[in-house]
């Protein structure tokens, strides 16, 4: 059994699993954001009732209205802390980060677990180890909460290899934009998608974390890196890390399918609207004008965005065009960030600062747009009315891509400024 089937036929009391097997597992960590999170225990308050299974395996995390900008959503945010004060569960309160990072930061999510979320990019706890995936706000009031308990189909495994070294300029953000345009939108449907190969290998934890984040857009069940020493490594650095965890690795079970890439000719890429796979190569798009910039989101804000985007700012300035927004994943990133001068840096070069959180992310407390105004950002979303007008447009790209964006006003190679 590979690592997922590993997983999944401990946590359902099996001796193993395969595909297609239905399961009933239980569930190590339930997570939700403050959207979600107010769905989901309305629903288990009207319709189920109780108490909750498990509280100590439930996290919410208030990420989108980090500053509620309406009474509404201010009282949304009063219930949401009353129900988890209520039913003893963890709450991370405005400000704390986006609801990924900020549970991986805090050590709730481990090696060998089952995680289940509501946002669809729960599957990138696989690049910990784990099996994760997301479900919809019924089934959490409906089994999990009142039972500790999720069904699955065992998915079909497909391994995606990656070998070739990058040109540089290259990221591994870039790579993963690429396999999104290169294997298509909904190419892997249900599968639990694996990536491996050398090129991986070498990558660490924050920039493997990019490629479990695509999952859902290749359509994908779930998706993993195999733990190794850069997983245990990071497992260590986590509160109450240890070796002890469960790093589950595969018996040599044979993946499904097989699909091999070199990424040695893989320039720097942009996600085009109106779908993360419509990807071009940044001079195909050079010149595009832009009045936003931002690094945040679950594919950004991390400290290595930082200090791509303060390398790239050297002795520039932003745009005067252009608004520059960088917004930390965590709390725990923004202290780093700190202390290695990057937050007094940006902030001479012209961006602005937000609370570690999900960022414009829906645009439900900064970065909306008006129709025909442009953003270039790393977030994992670029639909029309993503944020705000159906007719504005949301670019996706690297960190140093957005940063030398924001420098010149247009969509700009960042290998130009070097």
């Amino acid at each position: 059994m590979n690592m997922v089937e590993k997983i999944l036929a401990r946590a359902s009391g099996r001796r193993s699993v395969e595909p297609g097997d239905v399961v009933v597992a239980e569930v190590d960590l339930l997570i939700m954001h403050d959207l979600s999170g107010y769905l989901t225990s309305r629903v288990f308050d009207k319709q189920v009732g109780g108490p909750v299974r498990h509280p100590e395996r439930v996290a919410m995390v208030f990420d989108h209205h980090y500053s509620p900008p309406t009474e509404d959503a201010a009282e949304m945010l009063k219930e949401n802390r009353e129900w988890a004060r209520r039913n003893g569960i963890h709450l991370f309160d405005c400000g704390n980060g986006n609801i990924h990072h900020t549970v991986v930061r805090r050590g709730l999510v481990r090696p060998g677990a089952i995680v289940v979320g509501s946002d669809s990019h729960t599957p990138v706890h696989g690049a910990l180890g784990a099996f994760a995936a997301a479900l919809g706000n019924d089934s959490h009031a409906g089994t999990v909460l009142p039972y500790g308990k999720a069904w699955f189909r065992v998915p079909e495994t497909v391994r995606v290899e990656l070998e070739g070294t990058p040109q540089p300029g290259t990221t591994a953000r870039d790579i993963a934009l690429w396999l999104v345009g290169q294997i298509g939108e909904g190419g892997l449907i249900y599968a639990a998608v694996e990536f491996a190969g050398p090129y991986v290998k070498e990558l660490s934890f924050w920039d493997r974390w990019l490629f479990p984040l695509l999952c859902v857009d290749l359509g994908a069940k779930c998706s993993f890196v195999e733990p190794d020493e850069v997983t245990e490594a990071f497992v260590r650095s986590l509160p109450s890390g240890s070796a002890q965890d469960r790093l589950e690795q595969s018996d040599g079970g044979e993946a499904a399918r097989v699909l091999r890439f070199d990424v040695g000719a893989v320039a720097p890429q942009v996600a085009c609207p109106p779908t993360v796979g419509n990807l071009a190569d940044v001079t195909a798009v050079a010149g595009t004008p832009v009045q936003y910039a931002e690094l945040g989101g679950h594919a950004g804000g991390r400290l290595e965005d930082f200090r791509a985007a303060a390398e790239v700012l050297r002795g520039r300035r932003v745009h005067p065009d252009v608004r520059f927004n960088v917004v930390p994943s965590s709390r725990e990133v923004f202290t780093q960030a700190a202390q290695e001068g990057l937050v007094l840096a940006l902030h001479e070069a012209g961006a602005t600062w937000f609370p570690p959180s999900t960022g414009s992310n829906q645009a439900y407390n900064m970065g909306a747009m008006a129709a025909g105004e442009a953003m270039i950002s790393t977030h994992a979303r670029n639909f029309p009315g993503r944020n705000g007008s159906a007719e504005a447009s949301m670019y996706l790209a690297a960190a140093p891509t957005v940063a030398a964006s924001a420098v010149a006003g247009t969509i700009t190679d960042a290998r130009e400024l070097a």
